[in-house]
């Protein structure tokens, strides 16, 4: 029996245009397998929409996009049958990167022939759902700037904090984690559920989608000219070598922080209150992944 298909694309997102992926999705899908769907959003939580009304109408759903229609659709199918599928099309692809999904589109599509689901954990902020990584801090702010920039792609991200990175100022967090209590005065605080914000730029490599625990990553004042190296660290996955990092693994945590301001859930800001609540959702998305994905 075919699997009945879904595909939600964000016309918008990364900075790229969409209009040849039906004829990419024709060309390249196996239709002895599968009876597929083309949607184009219209509009902000469109893609969360569509992919809550295909529970108990498709088999699958297809998130053409980037982080954040990535997130959409996650948040739409979390908890149900439906599995989720990656097409990336954005600036970073956190998730997409961690679960070896293809950057090629065709290949992408090709592994949606071939690749194989599995059962990962989800993660909630304040009740929102997240699935690669939130924060707040340092990148939390300049995903608030990046939101505003007309320019995308990991050049332009870079060009924002490097602007932003001298009048930034380090916040205190005091922070429960199962019980344990932390106070940390943090330039950035990362709750990673994968290893990687994107673009291959790793917080926490050896950060597991499928050990139930968040990797809450507290990246502590550094100087300035510190900042190529801590990036070559998370390129190399040497970051954990970093005196200023430190991991702390756990599945609820709490975050006071001195007062309201930006968060961003999978690279999407928003505003939440001084007090955060972050839970880990074991084993809740089922996703289509690539064939090199190894199980940490």
């Amino acid at each position: 029996m075919k699997k009945k298909t879904l595909f939600i694309v964000n016309p918008i997102s990364g900075g790229k245009k969409k209009d040849d992926v039906p004829q990419l999705i024709e060309k390249h899908l196996d239709t002895d397998a599968f009876d597929y769907v083309i949607v184009f959003t219209n509009s902000v939580s469109h893609a969360r929409q569509l992919a809550k009304e295909a529970i108990g109408k498709y088999d699958i759903a297809v998130a053409v996009g980037g982080d954040g229609t990535v997130n959409e659709v996650a948040s739409g199918l979390v908890g149900s049958d439906v599995i989720l599928g990656i097409l990336p099309f954005g600036s970073g692809n956190g998730l997409s990167r961690f679960l070896s999904i293809p950057m090629n589109i065709q290949k992408a599509i090709e592994n949606l022939n071939t690749g194989h689901a599995e059962l990962i954990d989800s993660a909630e902020m304040n009740g929102q759902p997240f699935f690669n990584i939130a924060g707040m801090g340092f990148d939390a702010h300049i995903s608030e700037v990046f939101s505003h920039n007309k320019k995308r792609g990991f050049l332009s991200y870079i060009k924002a904090a490097i602007n932003e990175i001298a009048v930034y100022r380090p916040q205190q967090y005091h922070i429960i984690v199962d019980g344990k209590k932390y106070d940390r005065e943090a330039f950035m605080l990362s709750l990673a559920n994968s290893s990687q914000y994107g673009n291959d730029m790793h917080i926490s490599p050896k950060a597991s989608v499928q050990d139930g625990l968040l990797d809450v990553c507290v990246i502590k004042p550094f100087p300035a000219y510190r900042l190529p190296e801590m990036g070559f660290r998370m390129m190399f996955k040497k970051v954990e070598g970093s005196k200023y990092l430190e991991i702390i693994k756990g599945g609820h945590i709490t975050i006071n922080r001195q007062s309201s301001g930006p968060i961003h859930l999978d690279g999407e800001p928003q505003i939440a209150d001084a007090n955060v609540k972050v839970n880990i959702v074991p084993r809740s998305l089922k996703v289509i992944v690539g064939d090199a994905y190894k199980v940490i």
